[in-house]
């Protein structure tokens, strides 16, 4: 019953509708760059553009929308999507820049046996045309689906 709801929940799917079409949309970009399609990013992050931002400022959006932009539950994901767009342009950019930096020192000790399981993701966040480009593509989905 609960999942069912779930399922009909027009807000969210909405937001996963935003999320989803960021996600095809990095594996467009990456295509026209490289001639390759690469179906992992469907699940990346980092690129162009943000689908962490797409997926919170739909949710807003749709809120606003659907409860009145002066409602507390948009509120609560205005806010929301600050700390998200915040984060990705920040703190998990610098932690990208951070896990670079680091593969190229492990590249370079190679040849003194220091290696990682696994190369450090450094493609984490997002610069901040990356994340308007993800902000506009949330809304526009929103406003598109409710109007």
């Amino acid at each position: 019953m609960e999942f069912e709801q779930i399922l009909k929940n027009e807000i969210l799917g909405v937001s996963i509708l935003a999320w989803f079409i960021a996600q095809v949309i990095k594996i467009v970009i990456e295509f026209m760059k490289v001639k390759k399609v690469d179906l992992g990013l469907i699940m990346s992050s980092g690129g162009m553009p943000s689908s962490h931002t797409s997926f919170v400022t739909s949710l807003a959006t749709s809120v606003g929308i659907s409860e009145g932009f002066n409602s507390t539950i948009f509120a609560m994901s205005f806010v929301l999507a600050g700390v998200v767009m915040y984060d990705a342009t920040n703190v998990r950019l610098e932690a990208g820049k951070q896990a670079k930096v680091i593969n190229d020192l492990l590249d370079n000790l190679k040849d003194h046996e220091v290696k990682l399981e696994e190369k450090l993701e450094e493609l984490l966040g997002h610069t901040p045309i990356q994340v308007f480009a993800g902000l506009i593509l949330g809304i526009t989905v929103s406003i598109g689906h409710f109007y």
